[in-house]
């Protein structure tokens, strides 16, 4: 017979139509290996994709007060699945394993009969949802398929897998597969292997095929070559050096990340990587999107998943616009990251700062703190911004205003031409005034009971430890909600932040705490500290395409309503164009989150082992971009709700720290020429900041 090796799948193609279009005309079978044949590996090591279904194991002993680690489960499996071979081995030539036996024995070791035959297809599932992550069709594969199946080839699969036949056509199906072939052969159901050749001599027995007219085509040397064709088969083996070159890298990045930290994330990330038929052009905000964005995110929520495990949080708001994005990116990679595991409840929060800003006021007024932050962005100037901002009626409150000699447009803002420092003593002055502070919270109650009534209706109050995640910054989101609900018994805010700037000072409780995940101001991180160069940046690529909320309105009837901005004026019209450039981007987050869940869990469980590789991401893409990322991914519009539309003094106004990603024009290629320079100087700056200081 023939046994021929092929280097490149195209060769072996081509080899292959040669042989059925002359020799083997009349063939009667076209076999096929499914492993590292048909479907490709995206990891060097297929048992690798045992260690999530040994934590899926773990989490589901803790539940019955079973404490045994995901380690321990897999030696239990591996000591079980040696036992099995040997057994087989006293029977039949192949030491080969049958995976529900083994599965179930290794649940009843564990979990006890029961309980173990009552998880054995929830193990199952998981485990064929992981072995289908990893494995891809191979594109150049798929089109020969298709060409045999025009012609009428007829086709089987042939495996030495411990998955028995049924497994293997769950995998086959989802690949898409399934429809090309007549048969699907396992050693699992038999014990008669390829390797040994048994398995080529027991279908040459049982079936009515003629060895000289069947093609089989495989990636193993002995099982696909030499045993076939030693059994009389015409043989095709597949040595791709191109994938044999993919997984070596793989290999290489799985195994520096078992001594460096660094290297897990980059593992990780290259098993993200998309591979054959995936592989196909994308738009620059689209990989932009999975390749940067897509991890940090990712990362963050998962950061967020461990940290309310561990303090018992029950569930999760995500909150504001972005919240959006991470609830959906809590969705696709929890189930796989922490398989088994108690994870909380979670929620999508309508909230903003400008709705809640009016609810705090009802039952505390408007405090001086509250107060100065309305002057922090600098095109806030007067009363008439205090009032947008919280709002108010501002004509309500002139005999207020005259009362302490000020009038709604009196500049209280330094940044402003016309600030006179008596000017910001009497508004102070004022914020003690109790007749002013009562206009303030009459005008504030309808807000404020409508917000509770819809707090109540999504089960806020029925949890004793609750997180609140959003993007972050200031944490006025998490300021404002906690004054708002200040006043009545209410569970723990753990208010969890992609980044935390710390500002101003928030006021942390026993009921209310601040965290920047990703970067927090207080934890001093040099390499993180690059999310500052581009927050509006953040905001936008999470931002979800709707409207932002206005306020919480009271029904005539008593119910509440959520009050969303129009979008039909100018900045309307801008947010939605927003929204359209960055419909790619967030696609690519979105799409990778899908395999970045599987990617992580396979290489770690320590959400902090990622954190070396996304740290490198953020200082490699925003302290030192290229001048062709910053045009592809900066926003185009950026909406701050807060901000006035009042000019600043620019000769008052304090000289910010540019970099890149905030200048245009000719500052801009300047900016990107000089990017060590001004990293130079955020990094005095960072340094000089620290231990912060409390602002307010």
């Amino acid at each position: 017979m023939s046994l021929k090796t092929f280097y490149r799948v195209s060769s072996l193609i081509k080899h292959g139509n040669r042989l059925l279009s002359g020799p083997l005309s009349d063939a009667e079978l076209v076999s096929f290996d499914m492993f590292d044949t048909l479907l490709v590996r995206r990891t060097h090591d297929p048992d690798l994709v045992k260690v999530p279904v040994a934590r899926l194991i773990s989490n589901l002993a803790k539940q019955q007060g079973i404490d045994i680690e995901w380690k321990q489960v897999q030696e239990k499996r591996d000591e079980l699945e040696q036992a099995l071979r040997e057994q087989t081995g006293q029977t039949f030539e192949d030491k080969e394993a049958h995976y529900p036996t083994l599965m179930s024995q290794t649940l009843t070791a564990i979990l006890g009969e029961d309980e173990g035959k009552a998880r054995l297809q929830e193990v199952t599932d998981f485990e064929m949802q992981m072995e289908n992550t990893m494995l891809v069709p191979g594109k150049e594969i798929v089109e020969w398929l298709e060409q045999l199946a025009r012609r009428g080839t007829r086709m089987w699969v042939i495996s030495d897998m411990y998955l028995p036949a049924d497994h293997l056509e769950v995998l086959l199906s989802h690949a898409g597969l399934s429809g090309y072939f007549e048969k699907v052969i396992s050693s699992a159901d038999s014990f008669l292997a390829k390797a040994s050749g048994k398995g080529y001599a027991g279908i040459l027995k049982d079936q009515d095929i003629n060895g000289e007219k069947w093609l089989h085509i495989g990636d193993n040397p002995i099982s696909d070559g030499f045993r076939a064709d030693e059994a009389g088969l015409h043989a095709l083996v597949l040595q791709d050096y191109e994938e044999h070159r993919r997984k070596a890298i793989a290999a290489r990045y799985y195994y520096y990340g078992l001594g460096r930290g660094f290297w897990k994330g980059r593992a990780a990330q290259q098993l993200m990587a998309p591979i054959e038929a995936e592989n196909v052009p994308r738009s620059a905000m689209y990989r932009e999107g999975y390749n940067f964005f897509g991890p940090l995110l990712c990362s963050f929520v998962q950061k967020v998943a461990e940290r309310s495990i561990q303090q018992g949080i029950t569930k999760v708001f995500f909150l504001s616009r972005e919240g959006w994005m991470f609830k959906q990116l809590w969705e696709k990679i929890t189930p796989v990251l922490y398989p088994g595991a108690k994870l909380p409840e979670i929620e999508y929060l309508y909230v903003s700062r400008l709705a809640l800003a009016s609810a705090t006021c009802a039952h505390q007024g408007l405090t001086p703190e509250n107060a100065r932050i309305v002057f922090l962005p600098p095109g806030n100037k007067s009363f008439e911004d205090v009032a947008r901002i919280f709002g108010l009626d501002k004509n309500r409150f002139e005999s207020h205003l005259e009362r302490h000699k000020l009038t709604t447009t009196t500049t209280l803002s330094p940044l402003h031409t016309g600030f006179d420092p008596e000017h910001l003593w009497r508004f102070r002055e004022m914020l003690k005034d109790d007749l002013f502070q009562q206009e303030i919270k009459s005008q504030s109650r309808e807000s404020n009971d409508a917000l509770q009534k819809y707090l109540e209706d999504v089960g806020f109050f029925d949890h004793k430890e609750v997180a609140l995640v959003d993007i972050g910054w200031l944490g006025t989101i998490q300021r404002f909600f906690n004054d708002a609900i200040a006043h009545r018994d209410r569970p723990t805010c753990h208010g969890l932040l992609f980044g935390a700037t710390r500002g101003i000072t928030f006021p942390a409780n026993r009921h209310s705490y601040l965290e920047g995940v990703m970067y927090d101001r207080e934890k001093f991180n040099l390499a993180s500290s690059a999310i500052l160069y581009a927050r509006d940046l953040f905001e936008e690529a999470c931002r979800a395409p709707y409207p932002t909320l206005n306020g919480y309105r009271l029904n005539l009837d008593g119910s509440y309503k959520l009050e969303f901005r129009q979008m039909t004026d100018h900045i309307g019209k801008s947010e939605q164009e927003q929204d359209r450039y960055y419909a790619d981007l967030q696609q690519g987050v979105l799409d990778a989150a899908d395999r970045f869940g599987p990617a992580v869990a396979l290489i770690t469980n320590h959400c902090e082992d990622l954190t070396p590789w996304t740290n490198y991401l953020l200082m490699s893409k925003l302290a030192f971009p290229k001048r062709k990322e910053i045009r592809t991914i900066r926003y185009m519009h950026h909406l701050d709700d807060f901000q006035g539309s009042n000019t600043p003094n620019l000769l008052r106004r304090p000289k910010l720290l540019h970099n890149p990603w905030e200048v245009r024009g000719w500052r801009f290629w300047l900016g990107t020429l000089f990017a060590g320079r001004l990293f130079k100087k955020h990094l005095r700056v960072t340094i000089n900041s620290w231990p912060p200081q409390e602002r307010l």
